[in-house]
């Protein structure tokens, strides 16, 4: 059996959904527009820097969620996923992933983006294992603001990937081959350990990495 790990923004969706759902509450009016869109805007220009600090980025995204009833909050994420989500998942990207399904491989999505964003997109995906940040939530239900577990962030990704895999007796090693796919070079810590890397709609850093390493390019849709 083999292992098929990919990233979300910019790998499957030819978007980013964390950014996207910034963008939502900023047009529906739930935050203040001038200061919540200059936020999103710095917050994604570290992202794609390579800069970004994920415990703070994560504090003043739960902090956000944490403002709302969650009632409120999955109500507007059906509604975004109607209006942004859905009509960008591609015909490419679900190709790519039923493949990998036929051939019997354990499919994962890991994605710095948190779990309140990405997990109905991860099942609208079709893909049962979602590794990403989870907000913290009271017994209710409610989010608090605070992080409930280690950012899947760079590094991050490694670790949640493994302790995941210990979850059910296995390792990295434990697969004949193990795929990821990702468009960034943040993800280069989990990209090297596996055997098959592949460079997926890749930025030009992590262009340049998989050109000298010899590395698969895809591109599933254009930049």
């Amino acid at each position: 059996m083999n292992l098929a790990l990919f990233d979300l923004d910019h790998t499957l969706l030819p978007i980013d959904s964390d950014y996207e759902w910034g963008q939502f509450l900023v047009r529906i009016k739930a935050v203040d527009p001038d200061a919540f869109e200059k936020s999103n805007a710095e917050w994604f220009a570290q992202y794609q820097a390579g800069t970004l600090d994920p415990v703070k980025y994560l504090e003043f995204t739960f902090g956000t969620l944490s403002k709302f009833p969650r009632k409120q909050l999955d109500a507007w994420h059906e509604q975004f996923m109607k209006e942004v989500i859905l009509p960008k998942i591609t015909p490419q990207a679900l190709d790519l992933l039923q493949q990998h399904h036929d051939a019997g491989d354990l499919v994962a999505i890991v994605t710095a983006t948190n779990s309140f964003v990405t997990e109905p997109i991860a099942k609208a995906l079709g893909v049962d294992f979602l590794l990403a940040t989870d907000p913290e939530t009271t017994d209710a239900g409610e989010i608090t603001g605070k992080l409930g577990n280690e950012p899947t962030y760079g590094p991050g990704k490694v670790f949640h990937t493994k302790a995941w895999l210990e979850t059910m007796d296995m390792t990295l090693d434990s697969f004949d081959k193990t795929f990821f796919y990702s468009d960034s070079h943040n993800d280069l810590p989990l990209m090297m350990l596996v055997t098959d890397p592949i460079a997926t709609n890749p930025n030009a850093k992590l262009e340049a990495h998989a050109e000298q390493h010899g590395w698969v390019i895809l591109n599933l849709f254009d930049k």
